[in-house]
């Protein structure tokens, strides 16, 4: 678990990370080079959990080296379908996307950071997110980085 206190924004106590695969983790169905890396670190701390349509096909083998969940989400109302995995998650996960059916998946998250690199990200998902950055390094960086997100968050 990873605790950090955000002066008036309150403690979070994340025990689950959720991403979106293609346009968050991974650019046309490659995962982001340092994106593995930083996700072996991470599953010392909380539990990660992939959610994709596997557009491109092969998600389970591009993501086999990294102890995380892999949920394929059915084509239609993938945005209900999000949500609906992260309702029992939520007060715990911090929840990284970048589409219009990340949306409901950010709002409802202790912490939702939006990314937007070579795929853009729906302005719906940038508005619903808590941080937006650009770059899923970054994103990943700033949930082992504290005072990052301490200086983004506080008020």
């Amino acid at each position: 678990m990873i605790e950090i206190d955000i002066p008036g924004f309150g403690i979070l106590r994340l025990e689950h990370l959720v991403l979106d695969y293609n346009g968050t983790i991974a650019v046309d169905g490659q995962p982001v080079q340092g994106v593995k890396e930083r996700l072996i670190a991470l599953a010392r701390h909380v539990e990660i959990h992939v959610l994709t349509a596997d557009t491109f096909g092969g998600v389970k083998k591009k993501l086999s080296d990294i102890p995380c969940k892999i949920h394929v989400l059915p084509v239609e109302a993938q945005d209900k379908g999000k949500m609906e995995y992260i309702d029992r998650l939520a007060d715990r996960a911090v929840c990284i996307g970048n589409g219009r059916n990340d949306v409901m998946m950010l709002k409802k998250a202790a912490l939702g950071i939006a990314v937007v690199q070579d795929e853009g990200a729906a302005a719906s998902a940038v508005l619903s997110a808590d941080i937006v950055v650009t770059d899923i390094l970054f994103a990943l960086d700033l949930i082992t980085n504290h005072m990052r997100l301490t200086a983004t968050l506080r008020s």
